[in-house]
């Protein structure tokens, strides 16, 4: 059978970079986008050998082009990783519209956009793997994080329906919920903060981006059809839902 082709938002960098090799190493044909560091992503693509795909995934139609050019360079997606987001931080009372906006529309829009595109393809063919990255504070929320924590939780929403409309064309969607994983944005937070982090997380450590990979591996696997409509929590037990 001819490998899969799965497809990584924000795929270059983070939990996003290890999600792409970890889907290269288990024989998936990768396409991983990326929305501005250009540096980086051509030193992904260097080291890693996948091809990269720079579009906007906030915006409707430049996803459509841009897996339009992935089905044209690799085949039509029989996987896909919403994993893109970003954070725009701050206090509900001193927050504007655009941190609000841009956070829903890139953390949240996106599974909307990107699963549009490549929902059609997949029915056709009766199978279909989507995964979306959610987060622990999606279920627990974080204080000034209200726009992350509602586009995380509803991005859990999503996935719950996703999954019944999906279902029966053999495409499964579940989602992942990380805890705090060692990746350059939790690196910035302030060493004392990360300390209280770190003693709230049973296991006693940050997670890595690997701990995330994996679970991403098992829930696109071919013999994974009867698990859908689910949020995996992968944070050292943090928080238990």
């Amino acid at each position: 059978m001819t490998a899969r082709v799965a497809l990584v938002t924000g795929g270059t960098r983070g939990i996003g970079k290890a999600i792409s090799v970890g889907l290269k190493k288990a024989g998936y044909r990768v396409a991983a986008n990326y929305g501005g560091d250009d540096a980086a992503a051509k030193a992904f693509n260097v080291e890693t050998g996948i091809p990269v795909y720079k579009f906007d995934v906030s915006d409707f139609d430049a996803c459509k082009a841009g897996v339009e050019q992935v089905v044209k360079d690799l085949g039509p997606v029989d996987v896909l990783v919403n994993n893109a987001g970003i954070t725009r931080d701050g206090t509900l009372h001193k927050m504007d519209a655009k941190q609000w906006q841009s956070v829903i529309d890139t953390n949240l829009g996106s599974c909307f956009n990107m699963s549009r595109v490549v929902i059609d393809s997949m029915r056709e063919r009766s199978f279909g793997r989507i995964v979306n990255v959610g987060s622990i504070n999606g279920q627990a929320g974080q204080y000034g994080q209200v726009n992350y924590a509602a586009a995380k939780s509803g991005i859990h929403g999503f996935t719950k329906a996703l999954a019944q409309e999906g279902a029966g064309k053999g495409i499964t969607v579940n989602a992942i919920a990380p805890g705090y994983v060692d990746t350059d944005m939790v690196r910035a937070v302030p060493p004392p903060v990360l300390e209280k982090i770190i003693a709230r997380i049973p296991v006693g450590r940050l997670g890595r981006a690997e701990d995330i990979a994996r679970a991403v591996l098992f829930l696109v696997a071919d013999d994974a059809d009867f698990i859908t409509g689910s949020t995996m929590s992968v944070n050292g037990g943090q928080h238990m839902y």
